[in-house]
């Protein structure tokens, strides 16, 4: 579990089903996911991140305001296998759009990297989205994650020709000191 000033970084709950199905179905973000996902992928989604979260003891989190306790979306990282930057540890988030634009990507993605730099002995950490997501490549830049174009990758998930195929990576190296404190802002 992570915490920042306006978030809490945590395993999934039960109770976090219905708003992160609303969250997966909502055309805003299916725009970036090739589609919506109806509420038996969205939930079989979050099995497989409390397993990953379980197994490894980080993943993708759920994101949850702590001023009112609303899921906001998930951030964190994850062992990354099967996409082509791979194997590799991946940062990323997913936000429901009524929390765009309230800096939570920045503020839960800073921390994620922090909290990876700080336990993970791993020399650097990866981020991608579609070549077209400039809201997201914005976000990366911000957190201090630097464009890598010899990464860049077609999505083999996505079909030839479709729009969100070509992605683009992003990536920070370990810092040379990195203390457990800087994981917790």
């Amino acid at each position: 579990m992570i915490q920042t000033e306006r978030l809490l970084l945590r395993p999934w709950r039960e109770a976090d089903r219905e708003p992160f199905a609303a969250i997966n179905a909502d055309p805003k973000v299916a725009d970036w996911l090739g589609g919506p996902h109806d509420r038996a992928a969205s939930d079989a989604m979050i099995g497989r991140l409390n397993a990953q979260i379980e197994a490894d003891n980080f993943g993708f989190w759920a994101a949850e305001r702590k001023s009112d306790g609303v899921l906001v979306g998930m951030i964190g990282l994850r062992h990354q296998k099967d996409t082509p930057p791979g194997p590799c540890v991946e940062l990323g988030w997913r936000l429901a759009p009524h929390a765009w634009g309230e800096g939570y990507a920045t503020e839960g993605g800073r921390a994620a990297l922090y909290w990876g730099f700080a336990m993970l002995k791993v020399q650097g950490i990866l981020a991608w989205t579609a070549a077209t997501n400039v809201r997201s490549q914005a976000v990366m830049r911000r957190i201090g994650l630097q464009a890598i174009p010899a990464l860049d990758f077609e999505h083999p998930s996505l079909a030839p020709g479709d729009p969100l195929r070509p992605h683009v990576v992003f990536g920070a190296s370990r810092p040379s000191k990195v203390t457990t404190k800087e994981s917790a802002r």
